[in-house]
């Protein structure tokens, strides 16, 4: 720990290195692991804000979800305003010195400076180094995803002054290109079984990021590839992986058996500090000290969220009542609360309504660990990053694409079906969207879902577009402000 916090510097540092020795860092097989990829594992969940791909505040996750249709923290008066933070980034009027942008930037160009030298360090190590290399990758793919044009640096000797911006079809063919290389050298494993590989980078998980990284290809290249992306959703199975017979047990507080989720953040309140924040921040005060938790009575689903789920209708989606708090809800006995959420109230703003503190229908999808601590963010519940839901998901979209629609309705209905959802009998691409806001829901995916289908830029409730968004141009994050201070080299994202 003392390590990584001497060595592992801020990209924007002008001296990237630390000072390890070889000495220090190599001084047994295990101290080697637990320095190189044991700190990058690490990184992967998070305590603080802004740190961790998933299960804190203000940084990746919150960005890819409160950017869009899935989910809104509404102003309630004195609460969730922040400054106006949370009505900017749903109004797509964020700006360029917004913390969770810089935040996340910084955040994940940290963890690539830690994989440059675990690389470095790992040099007598072949398949360990083959290892971080995806992590790398994976990393990559984030700000590939989310910032486009981005510094490709792969050694910790570069200078600053050396630090120069690639166009985002290169960082796409160079995220390609390290994960394709490194594939066949990592073990055909499940990652999500305790274990020697629990939580780490395998095989099958690499071929998910290939299925993700080709079927975005025409958003970052201009280019498809449809056939990649079932090339590789077809191999993932292979490995063993399938839909878990009930969706609710992929989140369940002991889910490591699942036979779906891919790659998890490993959550073990007793030997990991990795947290998840986000029922907590959802939850009504009253429901948390129900549950003898507390709550910050904030984020909330969207109409969005109610119209694609049928709300309240006899063809109400069964996901819906997995994934989401509407009307009484109940303690951990079961025992109904006095205190009824209003999903139709929500709004940007409730502040002086009489719904004001009840407003919206609040986050349910992690089993409540009625162990956890920390106000019950820390908790044994693994969080999930991908599962097999979305492999076939991605093969239906392709297949969609190419015109084989009979196919990608089979696909479709594997999902719904094990869901208990009616079966379709046709699709098309705002079905389809659709059906991955009901599945997916508060799983982070919303945001690249809505630019890859055309429908980020699009209104939604409570949001009008914005002059000029036609370009697209929030399609990305800008690139912070301090940033571009400090290298001269980078230029802005287009649009800011």
């Amino acid at each position: 720990m003392l390590l990584l916090a001497l060595s592992a510097c801020s990209f924007l540092d002008e001296n990237p290195l630390g000072q390890r020795t070889r000495e220090e860092v190599v001084t047994s097989e295990a101290t080697l692991y637990l320095n190189t990829l044991g700190n990058l594992y690490r990184m992967i969940g998070g305590s603080e804000a802004g740190q961790g791909l998933a299960g804190t505040y203000g940084g990746v996750y919150d960005l890819n979800t409160f950017t869009t249709d899935e989910a809104i923290l509404p102003t309630r008066a004195g609460d969730w305003y922040d400054g106006g933070l949370w009505q900017r980034l749903y109004l797509h009027r964020w700006e360029v010195i917004e913390a969770p942008v810089k935040d996340a930037w910084n955040y994940l160009y940290k963890v690539i400076v830690m994989a440059n030298q675990a690389i470095e360090d790992l040099s007598g190590k072949p398949e360990w180094q083959q290892e971080a290399r995806a992590v790398r990758a994976m990393y990559y793919y984030y700000l590939l995803d989310m910032f486009g044009r981005v510094p490709i640096v792969t050694s910790p000797d570069v200078a600053m002054s050396e630090v120069a911006q690639s166009e985002r079809a290169d960082v796409f063919r160079f995220v390609v290109k390290e994960l394709e290389d490194v594939a066949d050298d990592l073990p055909f494993e499940l990652s999500n079984r305790p274990g020697k590989w629990y939580g780490r980078m395998t095989r099958p998980v690499v071929w998910f990021l290939l299925a993700k990284l080709y079927l975005n290809a025409p958003v970052y290249v201009g280019k498809e590839y449809y056939d990649k992306v079932l090339e590789y959703c077809d191999l993932i199975p292979q490995a063993g992986y399938e839909l878990e017979p009930d969706y609710a047990d992929n989140f369940a507080v002991y889910n490591e058996s699942s036979r779906e989720n891919i790659f998890t953040i490993p959550m073990d309140k007793h030997l990991y500090s990795a947290q998840n924040q986000y029922l907590f921040r959802s939850r009504h005060y009253e429901h948390a000290a129900a549950c003898g938790f507390t709550g910050e009575n904030g984020s909330s689903a969207t109409l969005e969220v109610l119209y694609a789920n049928a709300f309240g209708t006899e063809e109400e989606d069964p996901r819906f009542k997995v994934n989401y708090w509407g009307g009484v809800p109940v303690d951990l006995d079961g025992k109904p609360i006095d205190l009824e959420y209003k999903p139709w109230s929500v709004a940007l703003d409730v502040s002086g309504t009489p719904d004001e503190k009840v407003a919206g229908a609040r986050m349910k999808k992690y089993e409540i660990d009625p162990s956890a601590m920390m106000d019950g963010k820390l908790m044994d519940n693994d969080w999930v990053l991908f599962r097999y839901a979305d492999v076939l998901l991605m093969k239906a979209e392709a297949l969609l694409r190419t015109d084989k629609v009979d196919d990608a309705i089979d696909c479709v209905n594997l999902v719904r079906e094990r869901a208990g959802a009616d079966k379709f009998d046709t699709l098309t691409e705002d079905m389809l969207l659709d059906e991955r806001l009901r599945e997916f829901a508060w799983e982070g995916l919303r945001r690249q879902d809505l630019i890859r289908f055309g429908g980020y830029g699009k209104p939604w409730s409570f949001r009008p577009a914005l002059p000029g968004e036609e370009s697209g141009f929030t399609n990305l994050f800008p690139i912070p402000d301090d940033v571009l201070a400090l290298n001269p080299n980078l230029t802005q994202n287009p649009g800011y």
